[in-house]
């Protein structure tokens, strides 16, 4: 008897499902562009302080931590369960902050809504490919639509931020949170399938989740932000001895544990997950240095206000979504390398054309600069996120998709550092030109590494979805 072959997906996902699932992802990008708006207002009320810095990094480092945890909570017990409890841990986290007597409870909120917004991400793409082996239909646009949220909210986020701050003060960044995920959490419940019953014992689920590797992991991915937040002024050398100790014993007991968080050894032979894991560090040390760092060289240098900056981050976003749809269309076609290359050529291109733009002064290139500077996110974006899914199985995916985002908020940080390192406190016309070519070398050592990764060769990826 002969076994035939499993007929491809010719529908796609329904709408409605796809848009429950994406919706609840622009609140991380929503909250973390929005709180800057907010410093000011905060300074008011609570007068200065040491915490301050803390309000805007708490988030991110609650987010990279937490992120690739919930992915492996929703593998254990549902990934629609813990989408849902993150909604909740943000909603909790907001009623924190309105209530907040003094900056540490403000501080703390936003730690809360940190993990909540980290539940979102990894079990949507968990969502996703449990919707396509339920359903058999084809899922790759649903997958552009997490980034185009992204970058949809990460535009508007500031404008709508600086506005709500402007007529109710700094608790609208806490009060927005509330009817986004009402909605959000009611879309989930009535248009996403039930997860499948938990059958697992209390007994056999503890050992599943690996409390010692969960404890390991975030002792290394925890000491090395806070020790990258520390560079600018005080750099705290101790906590990269922390750092060593804390994932050399996460590595070694990771590939001895009988139910590993992270099994270190499968994701070393995985060359296209772990490369791509990699890669992405840089690549997102590149976004975020001309993320952070324009605005900053248009006011400090160019004398725009911080309007009139926002405004020029526009551009940028807006070329970033349409290069997410082309960059979708192209890892269908070609595989994601031809997104990558495209992505990591813009990149260097681009760096070029900031450090020209710094010396020249010549005003046309300031909105050149804006809409090269949105080319590479959009095709890195989604050409990294397609091998992460293409490389991961099903079980895995919420952590692998998790450990993505992780990448992303210690590429923030690199930035972070970077920026110090090559234009100071203040953002001059020569620290913007070597900035521009800091991002140029990033760009070009990953075009190379793009070129000769084999693992991103199409016979050696699974076939799109």
């Amino acid at each position: 008897m002969t076994a035939t072959a499993e007929p491809l997906p010719t529908e796609r996902m329904r709408w409605s499902t796809g848009g429950a699932i994406v919706s609840g992802n622009v609140l991380q990008p929503l909250n973390s562009s929005m709180i800057a708006l907010a410093v000011v207002s905060l300074t008011a009320n609570f007068g200065p302080s040491d915490l301050m810095p803390w309000v805007l990094s708490a988030m991110y480092i609650a987010t990279a931590v937490a992120a690739p945890v919930s992915g492996r909570l929703g593998a254990l017990l549902g990934a629609r369960r813990i989408y849902l409890a993150g909604l909740w841990l943000i909603l909790a986290g907001s009623f924190i902050g309105l209530a907040a007597p003094d900056l540490v409870w403000v501080v703390l909120s936003r730690v809360v809504v940190g993990l909540g917004t980290a539940a979102q991400y990894p079990n949507a793409v968990a969502l996703i490919r449990r919707y396509a082996r339920r359903h058999n239909v084809r899922t790759r646009g649903v997958l552009s639509l997490l980034a185009i949220g992204g970058q949809v909210t990460v535009a508007f986020g500031p404008t709508v931020g600086g506005l709500l701050v402007g007529l109710l003060g700094w608790r609208a960044v806490m009060w927005v949170n509330v009817p986004v995920v009402i909605a959000c959490a009611a879309m989930v419940w009535t248009c996403v399938d039930r997860d499948d019953p938990v059958t697992a014992t209390r007994r056999e689920l503890l050992p599943a989740l690996d409390l010692p590797g969960v404890g390991l992991f975030l002792a290394w991915v925890v000491s090395l932000m806070v020790f990258l937040l520390s560079v600018v002024e005080h750099p705290r050398w101790w906590l990269l001895a922390i750092f060593a100790v804390a994932l050399a014993l996460f590595v070694v007991r990771e590939r001895h544990a009988r139910s590993p968080f992270l099994n270190v050894s499968t994701l070393l032979r995985n060359r296209a997950l772990s490369g791509t894991l990699a890669r992405t560090v840089l690549t997102w040390t590149a976004f975020y240095a001309v993320y952070f760092g324009f605005p900053q060289w248009l006011q400090s240098a160019r004398g725009l206000t911080p309007a009139e900056a926002g405004m020029m981050m526009f551009p940028l976003a807006a070329v970033g979504v349409f290069c997410v749809l082309l960059a979708t269309r192209t890892c269908r076609v070609a595989g994601p390398r031809r997104s990558l290359l495209w992505g990591t050529s813009a990149l260097a291109v681009g760096g070029g054309i900031i450090a020209v733009a710094a010396a020249s002064g010549i005003p046309e290139l300031i909105l050149l600069v804006a809409v090269v500077a949105g080319i590479p996110n959009g095709f890195n974006n989604i050409g990294n996120q397609t091998v992460v899914d293409l490389a991961t199985p099903d079980d895995d995916i919420g952590t692998a998709m998790g450990l993505y985002r992780t990448t992303q908020y210690i590429g923030a940080n690199f930035a972070a550092v970077a920026l110090e390192i090559v234009s100071g406190p203040t953002m001059t016309d020569a620290g913007f030109g070597r900035l521009g070519w800091l991002i140029a070398g990033l760009g070009a050592l990953l075009l190379v590494s793009t070129l000769a990764a084999r693992s991103l060769s199409p016979t050696r990826l699974l076939p799109a979805r």
